[in-house]
């Protein structure tokens, strides 16, 4: 089943560089963070926005090639398997300028109630518009 994806660039600016010249790895989560919290934003319901919110729980991470100072970067994701409980997968891709993945990533994250502020089943309604293409 093809899940329908999100894509978001960033530019490689010096305070991303670490000490061995290359984009920080500690840079590299923070994307992944800013791309799924965008994808959220554009596609999910605004009251689902209002009622929930949602934390990492664990990060899968392979860093495959290097991305260094003014490179163009592209973080493309979607969403893995149907939710289990309170938690759902996300896939997450970095290319560079020439195409090639710098950066995988599988990432889980749990939906927490708001006014409660605790865990909860991820609903079908919240998680429909991340599982089938429009």
């Amino acid at each position: 089943m093809t899940r329908p994806t999100f894509e978001m660039a960033f530019t490689a600016r010096p305070e991303h560089i670490d000490e061995l010249g290359h984009v920080n790895n500690a840079v590299w989560v923070q994307w992944i963070q800013e791309v799924a919290v965008a994808h959220w934003d554009s596609v999910a319901d605004p009251a689902h926005k209002e009622a929930y919110f949602w934390v990492i729980v664990r990060h899968e991470i392979d860093y495959l090639r290097a991305a260094l100072e003014g490179d163009r970067v592209v973080g493309r994701t979607w969403v893995g398997e149907a939710p289990k409980g309170a938690r759902f997968d996300r896939h997450m891709e970095f290319t560079g300028n020439d195409g090639r993945i710098c950066v995988r990533a599988r990432t889980y994250w749990a939906i927490i109630d708001k006014a409660s502020g605790r865990p909860i089943r991820v609903p079908p309604e919240v998680v429909a518009p991340f599982m089938t293409e429009e």
